[in-house]
């Protein structure tokens, strides 16, 4: 299943589209990240790690998930 990433400091955003029902509760809740005019339409620069996991588990289709990122 293809899978796209969008990294932002200790958490990644990851968007699967065939999930994706377009219910756009992650734009109304993340403006400034979630635009789906933009290309990217994902910006995860634009919220905090704590926002994003707070909007992403809210996310109605499992579209959106997120893993924390470890310092190697």
């Amino acid at each position: 299943m293809e899978t796209h990433e969008y990294p932002n400091g200790s958490i990644t955003v990851i968007w699967q589209p065939q999930k994706c029902i377009h219910s756009a509760v992650c734009v109304k809740m993340l403006p400034k990240v979630y635009n789906p005019k933009d290309r990217p339409w994902i910006k995860a620069e634009n919220a905090s790690p704590e926002e994003l996991k707070n909007q992403i588990d809210q996310c109605p289709s499992g579209a959106l998930s997120y893993k924390f990122n470890t310092q190697q």
